[in-house]
C-alpha cells in the first residue's frame, strides 16, 4: 500500500472521514499505525469495540421496538452527534440479529419493525457487563459533548445571520420592510425566551 504523506488533501475536507492509510492522517510508528486529526492531535478511539454495536442495537430494541432509521438516530443522539452508524452497518446487524433468533421482525406502515426475542433477552443478560460498558461509554461521550450549544441551534442561528446579510446586501429597505424584519426578529426572540 502506498501512502501519500506529502500530498495536500484539500479535496477531502468535506468527506465523512479519511480513508485508512490515505493522506497525512495516517502515521506509522514502530510498525503500528496511529491516527491523527487535522490539528495533529490524536483522534478519539472507536466508540464501540468489536461486537459491541450489536449489543447496543439489541439493548435499544429491548427498550422498545424500533425501525432501523430510529436506531441510527437514537445512537447518534445518545452519542451527542459524535457518532452516527451508517445504514450499511445497522441494517445488516438487524438482519443478523433476526437470523440468529435474537430479534423478530414485523411490518409496520411499510417499514421493518424489530423487537427483541427471548433468545435476545437471554443474550443481553449473559453479556450484561459488555452492554453496560458500551452504553456507559455512549453516556460519557454525551455528557462530555453536551456542554455546548446544540448543533441545530447553531445551524439555525447561522441561517438567520446569513438571511439578514443577504437581504441587507440587496439594497436599502423601505420603512415597511424594516418594520416587518424587526417584527419577525422580535417574535423569534419572544419564542426563544419562552421556550
Amino acid at each position: 500500500m502506498r501512502h501519500r504523506h506529502s500530498q495536500p488533501t484539500h479535496d477531502r475536507r468535506f468527506a465523512r472521514g479519511p480513508s485508512r492509510g490515505d493522506g497525512p492522517d495516517h502515521h506509522h510508528e514502530g510498525g503500528r499505525s496511529r491516527h491523527r486529526d487535522e490539528r495533529g492531535g490524536r483522534r478519539p478511539s472507536r466508540l464501540f469495540d468489536h461486537g459491541e454495536l450489536r449489543l447496543v442495537v439489541l439493548a435499544l430494541i429491548a427498550e422498545q421496538p424500533r425501525h432501523g432509521y430510529e436506531l441510527i438516530k437514537e445512537i447518534e443522539d445518545r452519542a451527542a452527534g459524535t457518532y452516527t452508524p451508517s445504514p450499511g452497518v445497522i441494517y445488516p446487524t438487524l438482519t443478523m440479529l433476526e437470523e440468529i433468533g435474537h430479534a423478530t421482525l414485523a411490518e409496520s406502515g411499510g417499514k421493518k419493525l424489530y423487537t427483541i426475542a427471548p433468545d435476545g433477552t437471554a443474550y443481553l443478560a449473559a453479556n450484561k457487563p459488555a452492554v453496560d460498558a458500551a452504553l456507559g461509554r455512549m453516556q460519557a461521550v454525551s455528557m462530555a459533548h453536551s456542554g455546548g450549544p446544540a448543533p441545530d441551534i447553531i445551524r439555525a442561528t447561522e441561517n438567520l445571520k446569513l438571511a439578514l446579510r443577504l437581504r441587507l446586501g440587496r439594497g436599502p429597505l423601505s420603512e415597511g420592510q424594516i418594520r416587518a424584519i424587526a417584527a419577525a426578529l422580535d417574535i423569534a426572540a419572544v419564542a426563544i425566551e419562552q421556550s
